[in-house]
């Protein structure tokens, strides 16, 4: 199988730390050249579905400029410069939420744009998720922190109250890697009651 080809590359637009544009001049693998393959450099960021020890997932509701109203979201930012994914997924959930997790799961890394770039996504897991403090360097467009149920996430992705595409994917993936539970484990303190 032939593969894509870049001959040269010139940026054109810089706005350092969160935008840069390129035109590329690349040859498609039928042999067609395109002298000016718009390319979009954007950071890198994680994505993070965070699970506590109750079996509840922790998320925001807020708002963004990209889009109208609120949206749920995950835990997630941009990746600090020499910072590995995981640790910038470490980070970000201290950052914003004031939670550690145990157990870390990598869902994968995602190309933003397969036509035009524009970063890559690190998708995590993190399971037995507890708070130790209050949110070290929380988000400036104020989100409401939720714990929610699997059954409200599935709810809540049915009926597109995940605006982003990535919030979106990563939840998709992450309720594919857990197990699905029968019913709620017992909260500590609380005595289960068999049925009768």
């Amino acid at each position: 199988m032939k593969l894509w080809k870049t001959a040269s590359r010139r940026k054109v637009l810089d706005y350092p730390p969160y935008l840069s544009v390129e035109i590329h001049d690349v040859t498609l693998p039928s042999g067609r050249r395109i002298a000016d393959w718009t390319w979009i450099i954007t950071p890198d960021y994680v994505s993070i579905v965070v699970c506590t020890d109750d079996d509840r997932f922790l998320c925001f509701r807020q708002e963004k400029y990209g889009f109208e109203g609120l949206s749920l979201a995950p835990v997630g930012g941009y990746l600090e410069p020499g910072e590995s994914a995981l640790q910038a997924a470490r980070r970000e959930l201290k950052e914003e939420a004031g939670y550690e997790a145990s157990e870390w799961q990598d869902l994968g890394t995602y190309v933003v744009d397969t036509n035009r770039g524009a970063g890559n996504a690190y998708f995590y897991l993190a399971r037995g998720a507890r708070k130790v403090c209050e949110p070290t360097a929380p988000d400036e467009e104020q989100p409401e922190l939720l714990l929610l149920s699997r059954p409200e996430i599935e709810q809540a992705l049915d009926s597109g109250d995940f605006k982003g595409l990535g919030w979106a994917a990563v939840f998709a993936l992450a309720l594919r890697k857990l197990p699905i539970l029968s019913e709620p484990r017992p909260q500590e303190g609380v005595e289960k009651v068999p049925k009768a």
